[in-house]
């Protein structure tokens, strides 16, 4: 099992949104950057735990938790000319770009802020808290995942 971060901006789909979802499962669409495509692709599993990261937002930090619950499939949306995330050079018999299912699994007891996540020494190396690192998806540590599970319990 692996972990990970995965960033969306609450006004456009936030951990509320995936919690309403039907059994409280979507797919996680819209990847648009290679680095994270192949993370996708080549290392999600079903099983691999998330953390669900607001962006965007003031303050931006992490929400709650959700479930890898389907193996990485071909984002169709890319094909398609109204859709959002339409991509006209991407060809499905070359598919670039993948997604994944993510099932809700619950809120945190307390929103994780960034800034608060930054002062962790123990969390120093996490990609998150690193300069220059912006991608919507990141592996974490399961140092940083314990880290972060147990900084929920502090002043809930």
């Amino acid at each position: 099992m692996a972990y990970w971060l995965m960033k969306s901006e609450p006004d456009v789909f936030g951990i509320d949104h995936l919690a309403a979802m039907p059994d409280g499962t979507d797919h996680w669409d819209g990847i648009r950057n290679y680095q994270v495509r192949n993370m996708i692709r080549d290392r999600m599993q079903p099983g691999d735990q998330a953390l669900f990261y607001h962006s965007n937002t003031k303050p931006p930090g992490i929400a709650g938790l959700m479930e890898i619950v389907s193996e990485p499939y071909i984002d169709h949306t890319a094909f398609d000319p109204e859709a959002k995330y339409y991509d006209p050079k991407s060809d499905p018999d070359k598919p670039r770009w993948y997604m994944v299912d993510v099932r809700y699994t619950r809120h945190f007891d307390r929103y994780i802020p960034l800034d608060e996540l930054k002062q962790r020494p123990e969390l120093a190396e996490m990609k998150l808290v690193q300069k220059g690192n912006r991608l919507s998806i990141m592996p974490v540590t399961e140092d940083e995942w314990q880290a972060i599970l147990a900084m929920e319990k502090e002043g809930a």
